[in-house]
């Protein structure tokens, strides 16, 4: 099992530094959007604090979950836990069960950040960020990281979920959060079509809009048909991808960019104004 963790850290980090290099070179070369807060030492800053989560986040998780899904599936394989085991669906078609049904349940604990006060204090440090980019797509609170994983280890245990199919999902959910927040410029035609298969970071950039009836919209990061299933997906802000305040209005400026104040921010409190709601403006 030692062996095999190992082999999971290192095909995740080959994946990871591939997949941010890309994105970071398309951004450089080809940007959506360029904009005063995306460049010069705010974008330092931002860089900085977004990759010092990810490693602050990636350490706790291996201390206090160093097994993390892929050790939760090995686990119920070597039990014989969980319903593909009971009932006898191996191979190929339990892996895209259990692919499809893991990307339900993040959709599913997405939207619950969103929609219950106390996972939204810890998730909102995400959607601080006021600006758009690659690393915005590792930035979430070390509390978030281990919320997300028991999650996820309850949902494979209760599967049975095959271990390469964990370890297939743990690296495309990766990898795709770093791509739908990229600030990439792909072609609208393509972006039409790709956004049938797959969130794009055209379609996300909806989610991180600061007017929170487009903040509650487009919850997916693999698979966009969970959110036009469920009716909260919105195409386009409405005040253009040009136009779109990046952001939460409450929370502007450097102090946003900052390691420590994004690590502290679950822990403060919230004013009337920083609540955030899930009603559109006005309601």
């Amino acid at each position: 099992m030692d062996e095999y963790l190992l082999s999971e850290v290192g095909a995740r980090l080959l994946a990871f530094v591939t997949i941010f290099v890309a994105m970071a070179a398309y951004e450089l070369l080809s940007p959506r959007l360029e904009r005063d807060e995306m460049l010069g030492a705010l974008k330092a800053r931002r860089w900085m604090t977004n990759l010092s989560l990810l490693i602050v986040s990636s350490a706790v998780l291996r201390v206090i979950f160093p097994a993390a899904a892929v050790g939760a599936a090995l686990w119920a394989e070597a039990n014989g836990i969980g319903l593909f085991h009971q009932i006898g669906i191996h191979g190929l078609l339990a892996g895209l069960i259990s692919f499809v049904l893991l990307d339900l349940a993040i959709w599913g604990e997405h939207l619950a950040s969103h929609k219950i006060p106390l996972l939204w204090r810890i998730h909102r440090i995400h959607h601080a960020d006021n600006g758009l980019d690659v690393t915005t797509g590792l930035r979430f609170h070390p509390l978030e990281i281990l919320i997300s994983m028991v999650w996820k280890a309850v949902v494979v245990i209760a599967l049975g979920a095959p271990v390469l199919a964990v370890l297939v999902f743990e690296i495309v959910l990766n990898g795709t959060s770093m791509f739908n927040h990229a600030n990439i410029d792909i072609p609208r035609p393509l972006d039409r079509l790709l956004r049938w298969f797959v969130v794009t970071p055209d379609m996300h950039r909806v989610h991180h809009s600061s007017i929170p009836r487009e903040t509650d919209s487009n919850y997916g990061f693999n698979f966009p048909f969970w959110d036009r299933l469920f009716r909260t997906y919105r195409p386009q802000p409405g005040r253009g991808h040009k136009g779109v305040e990046i952001g939460l209005s409450e929370y502007r400026g450097l102090s946003a960019a900052r390691l420590f104040w994004a690590l502290v921010l679950p822990f403060r409190p919230h004013t009337k104004g920083q609540a955030r709601s899930v009603k559109a403006d006005g309601e």
